[in-house]
């Protein structure tokens, strides 16, 4: 039978696999769903409708699937997923989503969310992402895959931010953030690749070759963007990398940071 501690409250509508664990105090809605092996912390709250995978484990004191901080909710029956093998640490909070905002927050596969952290209203998270303890998301932010925020860094609303892009300590993003990139500073500007990440995540040298090329192209020459876009498809073409790394930075709408 599912491991439910005895002064646990656990909705009786609350769908859980026999083998999820609950700890004491710990509080789970009536329209949560959890999945296999799953650990639910002491005095976490899980609420609204909240899906979450297997082999996640919610540490003591977090907040998932609690109501949005945007005056406009007003009560709809948005969604929160949290994908398998994601850990969400002690006092981290999640928000699901809003009606305005496509009604779904998203956390992808093992994710880590430190201590702290904070994941806003119809923020999408893709895989591998790691938030250090204090980051914070505001509303309706992208995150692609394998992205990791600083500690004490903040994000503004509607930023995305591109995979395998590093966010440094104490930074502050009101821009989108390339993917690959690493980026720093108050009013964060680009400083540079996320050459580290690229390396433990099996690129090859001739992979981050290219990126480093279309880098220099596009954010160190003194060339218009269209025109910078122009050049690295003629002088790269045929990476993938590199046309993601193009396509995002065609799709901005916020604008991309720069120096």
């Amino acid at each position: 039978m599912t491991r439910i501690h005895p002064t646990a409250i656990v909705a009786k509508t609350a769908e859980l696999h026999p083998t999820v664990e609950v700890g004491p105090y710990a509080v789970i809605g009536p329209h949560v769903k959890i999945d296999e092996g799953t650990r639910i912390g002491a005095h976490a709250v899980v609420e609204g409708h909240t899906t979450i995978g297997k082999n996640v484990v919610l540490f003591h004191h977090c907040s998932v699937g609690v109501i949005p901080q945007d005056l406009k909710y007003r009560g709809q029956p948005t969604r929160l997923e949290i994908g398998d093998g994601t850990v969400v640490r002690e006092f981290a909070s999640v928000h699901i989503g809003t009606e305005e905002g496509g009604g779904l927050t998203k956390i992808g596969r093992k994710c880590l969310l430190m201590t702290y952290t904070h994941v806003a209203h119809d923020v999408t998270l893709g895989d591998g992402v790691i938030l250090s303890s204090g980051a914070m998301l505001a509303g309706h932010v992208q995150v692609e895959d394998h992205a990791i925020f600083g500690g004490l860094s903040g994000v503004h609303q509607f930023v995305r931010v591109g995979k395998h892009a590093f966010i440094s300590g104490g930074s502050m993003i009101g821009m989108d953030v390339p993917p690959f990139c690493t980026v720093s500073g108050h009013r964060a500007q680009l400083a540079g690749l996320n050459t580290v990440g690229l390396i433990r995540h099996g690129f090859t040298e001739e992979q981050i070759r290219n990126i480093k090329r279309a880098y220099r192209i596009l954010f160190r020459m003194k060339l218009g963007l269209r025109e910078a876009i122009v050049r690295v498809r003629a002088e790269i073409p045929d990476d993938p990398n590199v046309e993601h790394l193009l396509r995002f930075v065609e799709g901005s709408q916020r604008g991309v940071t720069r120096r």
